[in-house]
């Protein structure tokens, strides 16, 4: 297990979050859309709390969250495909739900990836509805919420 370091992300760090986004092993196939030229930028980052978990030996980027609050949204939730299955998006999530209860939210909504519902679902979330296929995106995605307060 990598020596994990959790802290805000900076403009700094926006090529390395959209190699993640992009690179993302989940989103090949018909996925592909949905991140085909999809840029975490440098204003997105500033604007909101966005966190990146990073390895503490080589400053890997291992994954990251973007928690909108206004919205009371989580918007990215990304995991390197080196680092699945090592916490990181067990910790990530942990790190969110501490981050929206300190910002008054009494439930974060996720409008998952498909495939990562089971994911949501083992760290807490509830299943709340369905988003219908629109636009660019051709697939139905689940709605899910976690209960923070």
């Amino acid at each position: 297990m990598p020596d994990i370091t959790l802290r805000r992300a900076t403009a700094d760090d926006s090529k390395r979050l959209t190699r993640l986004v992009r690179g993302s092993g989940a989103y090949r196939g018909d996925y592909a859309a949905m991140v085909d030229g999809y840029q975490v930028g440098a204003a997105y980052i500033e604007h909101h709390p966005v966190y990146v978990a990073v390895d503490g030996s080589d400053d890997r980027v291992l994954g990251f969250y973007a928690l909108l609050v206004d919205e009371a949204e989580l918007d990215l939730a990304f995991v390197a495909d080196s680092a699945q299955g090592l916490g990181i998006g067990r910790l990530l999530m942990a790190h969110m739900i501490e981050q929206a209860r300190a910002a008054g939210l009494t439930s974060v909504k996720v409008v998952a990836h498909p495939p990562a519902e089971e994911f949501y679902l083992r760290t807490g979330a509830r299943r709340t509805g369905t988003v219908r296929a629109s636009g660019r995106i051709h697939w139905d995605r689940p709605e899910l919420r976690y209960d923070v307060a």
